[in-house]
């Protein structure tokens, strides 16, 4: 049950700071796990937990980017997910091995996690206090920590769980904070975005994820208004294709630089497809190996990665379903979605249109004019530019520091905050997004299961089976 009290908290064995999608997965790995009453707080200032930028949505247009077959939120029960979209379907729907390959509605997902978390609380000797609040401070110590909640005062913890999810970015362009109210959306503002007049124009800045999103509930709204995307490269994600994983030898990769490892995948692709498999297939072989390959990357390699190579690598990682794919498509065809590939520059009020000015590669400067503007530049990986006061205080008294090339925070292998002078914290563990600087593949379902048992386990001293 959620706290809403401001009323000092009692210690804890372990904190949970953050109720999204990675802070409900440490919370589920450690109500099972323990057998013995442990006392566990987790602190997220939203009111309903699950629900991050992923799976925040309530709209059914918006379905998940994997199959449900590939979605549980335990190793262990590969098939969880799977069970509770069966049990949950009405009679008469679709069977078992159809939902197996189904892209889900993500509102059900969200539901889907606090189901079990509410199934795991119920069936554990340890408890869960929920707290609605924040976490302004952290000062870690060799047996512990204490937090300062800004409602609640301090807290002190013998375990740390850091799960703070994705903070999106601002939108990168001048003349941005002084656009009229509600004429420059947040992609993630759901229900903003549907509110739009049907027959708007729109400028929506990004062409990943957060883009499909935004253009799925104006097509679920019958949109007639020109959609323009504008990104850099103007690359669209890409669709999964069913089929299995292609079966060649991805170890070789690890020895290779980028541009050996780019050469034999692009061949290894072909060679897919002339097996009669699709493209995608290549990509599936190397999916569990992408922790590995970029921390087997020199620095040099991830720089140039990030630099040239990042935009292409995500449109084909992270694919969406066939439908939605379909859906873009369509509209690209008919003319409606337009793409603009070149760099922002500026977004100003034209009386009563935006006018957004463009840079292109090649040079020239390019304007056009819209009704709203959405920003869909995706979640900001920089802990430094993040908006956050628990971040600020953790770089700024250096039991932080920033993870490679600037991105989230540092961490060791197995997760421990890692301090300014290069010690591992021995009882505070990062979790998901803040840790993709050092492992890249972070903030997908497998990688956040994995690392929130990894961390409860060392917290609470469990033994890997």
């Amino acid at each position: 049950m959620t706290d809403v009290t401001t009323t000092p908290l009692p210690p804890c064995d372990l904190a949970i700071i953050g109720g999204g999608a990675g802070g409900v997965l440490a919370a589920m790995q450690a109500l099972r796990l323990a057998t013995t009453p442990l006392r566990i707080v987790m602190i997220e200032p939203r009111d309903v937990l699950a629900q991050g930028v992923a799976y925040a949505t309530t709209h059914g247009e918006h379905v998940l980017n994997v199959p449900a077959a590939r979605m549980s939120a335990f190793d262990d029960r590969p098939a969880d997910f799977l069970d509770y979209v069966v049990a949950t379907t009405p009679v008469g729907g679709p069977d078992r091995e159809t939902l197996a390959h189904a892209f889900i509605e993500r509102r059900r997902y969200g539901d889907y996690l606090r189901t079990r978390l509410q199934e795991a609380i119920a069936a554990s000797p340890a408890s869960l206090q929920v707290v609605q609040d924040s976490v302004s401070e952290l000062d870690a110590r060799g047996d512990g920590a204490t937090l300062h909640l800004t409602g609640h005062g301090p807290l002190e913890a013998r375990g740390v769980v850091l799960a703070v999810g994705n903070t999106p970015k601002p939108l990168p362009a001048r003349g941005a904070p002084q656009l009229p109210e509600g004429r420059s959306l947040a992609a993630w503002d759901f229900d903003a975005v549907k509110a739009m007049p049907v027959d708007a124009e729109l400028c929506i800045v990004g062409s990943g994820l957060s883009m499909v999103d935004t253009v799925l509930s104006l097509a679920s709204n019958g949109h007639t208004g020109t959609i323009h995307v504008l990104s850099r490269h103007a690359l669209l994600p890409l669709p999964h294709c069913h089929g299995g994983a292609a079966t060649f030898d991805a170890a070789p990769l690890q020895a290779m630089d980028l541009r050996g490892r780019m050469r034999f995948l692009r061949a290894a692709a072909k060679q897919a497809v002339a097996d009669g498999l699709p493209w995608q297939a290549a990509m599936e072989r190397i999916r569990p190996h992408g922790q590995a390959l970029w921390q087997s990357l020199s620095i040099t390699d991830q720089r140039r990665f990030l630099r040239h190579v990042v935009r292409q690598w995500d449109v084909h990682r992270h694919r969406i379903a066939p439908e939605v794919h379909a859906t873009l498509q369509a509209l690209l065809d008919r003319g409606q979605l337009r793409l603009h590939r070149g760099r922002l520059d500026t977004v100003m009020d034209e009386g009563r249109r935006l006018r957004v000015t463009t840079h292109t590669r090649d040079g020239r400067t390019d304007e056009f004019d819209v009704d709203y503007v959405v920003n869909a530049t995706g979640v900001e990986m920089r802990a430094q530019t993040m908006r956050n006061p628990l971040l600020h205080d953790l770089l700024g008294k250096g039991n932080a520091q920033p993870g490679p090339h600037g991105i989230g925070l540092k961490a060791a292998r197995d997760g421990r905050m890692v301090d300014t002078e290069g010690h591992a914290q021995p009882r505070v563990f990062i979790l998901g997004s803040l840790r993709i600087g050092c492992v890249w593949e972070s903030i997908a379902i497998p990688e956040l299961r994995g690392q929130a048992e990894t961390a409860v386990r060392e917290l609470l001293a469990i033994p890997a089976p």
